[in-house]
């Protein structure tokens, strides 16, 4: 698809982060955006900065939309079908993502059940919902997002991080498979799969709000306690923080993720775009991503070593401020 232009696209998560960026730079290209997100308000923010710098008659609209939940993305496709006036989409982004969910060991099962019904259910459910209004296009593209966490299952040898992790792998492997199926099936439907490492969104923050995780400024002292000691896990001092310092660093913690981060979300969007028109099936996001990627790939029995995590810090690949 080497023209967006009068193109019609479906992207997940529009409300804030790539999936922002991806509906402002389609729409700006000419495409019209049917968007979906939990939080409306978000959305209406999304629709407004996207219609700003589009062409005139390009069209953009917003559904309330819980990933999750197939019968509600079912009720989205019937909204924005009637929204744009058409039988078809030609690009399907399934986008939403959260985290959280980090240990299958010790975390609460509705976290990470959570976590992994948003990241994997709700890539599933979309190409479900939206890959037979593909089929009905002339041409089409499905983009399914998955994570440097699709084919490196960590974030350090002393941190757990299975449903996410779980989740992204998934999506990498029905993708893949997926692909292999158009090509057989429905050739004129291409497919990417997208593996962004450390990119500049509100995904920390907004995870806690997912997960109904109470805010760093009430925590009580056993919640403050937990967060002391799997910090230690990492920097022995930490055990010697106060409370009111790790409220703080919990504050900013989320900021530093989306403020500090290699790769921001404008220019994720524009290479996750540029690898479609290119007809990259996998694409890369950031210097991290293809650092890791190559790393693992040289060496895969070593990859969940701290000696092979530590190399990857030396080398500038991964920062232990992007946890």
């Amino acid at each position: 698809m080497e023209d967006f232009s009068g193109r019609i696209a479906v992207v997940t998560g529009g409300g804030s982060g790539i999936g922002r960026a991806l509906v402002q730079q389609l729409s700006a290209a000419g495409c019209h955006v049917a968007t979906c997100d939990l939080d409306s308000h978000s959305l209406e923010e999304t629709r407004h900065l996207s219609l700003a710098d589009a062409p005139k008659g390009t069209e953009v609209s917003v559904h309330v939309c819980d990933v999750t939940d197939e019968t509600a993305l079912q009720g989205f496709a019937e909204a924005a079908l009637k929204s744009h006036n058409t039988d078809h989409f030609n690009i399907l982004i399934n986008n939403a993502g959260i985290a959280g969910g980090g240990s299958f060991i010790k975390d609460e099962r509705e976290q990470w059940d959570k976590t992994f019904a948003v990241c994997w259910g709700g890539v599933y459910f979309g190409c479900r919902t939206f890959l037979p209004l593909l089929i009905k296009s002339d041409e089409g593209h499905v983009v399914n997002i998955s994570s440097v966490n699709g084919f490196w299952a960590c974030m350090s040898p002393r941190f757990a991080h299975t449903a996410y992790s779980a989740a992204k792998f998934a999506v990498k492997g029905f993708s893949e498979a997926l692909m292999v199926d158009l090509q057989l099936n429905a050739p004129h439907v291409g497919l990417s799969v997208v593996m962004p490492g450390h990119i500049g969104t509100s995904i920390a923050i907004n995870t806690r709000k997912m997960h109904n995780m109470t805010p760093p400024a009430d925590m009580n002292a056993a919640e403050i306690e937990e967060v002391r000691k799997v910090w230690s896990r990492f920097e022995e001092s930490a055990g010697q923080l106060d409370d009111e310092t790790i409220r703080q660093m919990l504050e900013l913690q989320g900021e530093n993720f989306r403020d500090n981060a290699p790769t921001s979300a404008a220019q994720a969007a524009a290479i996750i775009l540029e690898g479609v028109k290119n007809k990259q099936w996998r694409i890369l996001v950031g210097e991290d991503a293809r650092g890791m990627d190559a790393m693992v790939r040289e060496e895969p029995e070593n990859a969940y070593t701290t000696d092979f995590f530590r190399r990857l810090q030396g080398k500038g690949i991964f920062n232990t401020t992007s946890l």
